[in-house]
């Protein structure tokens, strides 16, 4: 149930295994050409929401050829950057935008371990979020999210967020440099849940789905079936006919359904 999505790829994207303090924390498959993740990919801990405030913004050395550490670090206050920023967003990138917003894909409030929380603070994580999206509808359905897998997933939830694009991209120095996303989308699997639960949070188990509009308006997360939301991305985005998100898509074994 672990596995990453498949049938996406292309030449820009590169699978990156974040790294902090020497232990893996999450995947994510990013887009060195349009310097934002295509999706990352976690697995959701039991948390109380709050956010780690005191964690300063890091990039991924293994985009960059001047490191051989595998471990996100700390953007660097020389113009070191310059070196990396070919393959990778930097802070320089999201200095100057009014309208959007550092969004985390694997956000924090769905990490328990401070480690695990200071990890989703890379760029490597981040997509420009339109802030009324970013701090209303997302963010409202992070919070749900959050609080049905704390409520109803009795085991490990694997949660995978990724967006569409459409060609825009922020600017700096008259080069493209961020793609925008078009859509935010997110699904969640969990197989070991409460079958006792009532049947509006039941529904919604072993995997449920969503994505939103990245815009000022007609911004509402939309939630359906992990099925309905590959069908809407093989429509709006570049993924092949085999296009999965979860393995076997989510389906318990026989001995899972029989023994709960």
């Amino acid at each position: 149930m672990g596995t990453p999505p498949q049938g996406l790829q292309h030449l820009s994207f590169k699978k990156i295994c974040q790294y902090y303090k020497g232990k893996p924390r999450f995947v994510t498959l990013y887009d060195t050409f349009d310097h934002i993740p295509v999706y990352s990919a976690y697995t959701f801990k039991r948390s109380d929401g709050s956010k780690k405030v005191d964690v300063p913004w890091m990039y991924e050395p293994q985009l960059s050829t001047v490191s051989g550490s595998n471990d996100m670090e700390p953007f660097p206050q020389a113009e070191i950057h310059r070196s990396f920023e070919d393959a990778q967003a930097v802070l320089d990138d999201y200095s100057d935008t009014v309208i959007f917003e550092r969004g985390q894909l694997n956000p924090d409030e769905h990490q328990a371990n401070p480690d695990d929380k200071a990890a989703t603070y890379t760029l490597t994580n981040v997509v420009p979020q339109v802030r009324e999206f970013n701090i209303g509808p997302w963010k409202y359905h992070e919070h749900i999210i959050r609080r049905r897998l704390n409520n109803y997933c009795h085991g490990t939830a694997y949660v995978v967020t990724g967006v569409t694009t459409s060609g825009n991209t922020i600017r700096r120095h008259n080069i493209n440099r961020v793609g925008i996303p078009t859509y935010l989308w997110s699904a969640y699997c969990c197989i070991n849940f409460d079958r006792n639960a009532p049947y509006e949070q039941r529904s919604k188990f072993p995997a449920f789905a969503s994505h939103g509009l990245n815009d000022k308006e007609n911004n509402n997360v939309q939630e359906m079936s992990v099925q309905q939301l590959e069908d809407f991305l093989k429509k709006v985005t570049y993924v092949s006919k085999s296009f999965q998100i979860f393995y076997d898509n989510c389906v318990p074994p026989p001995d899972v359904l029989h023994f709960q």
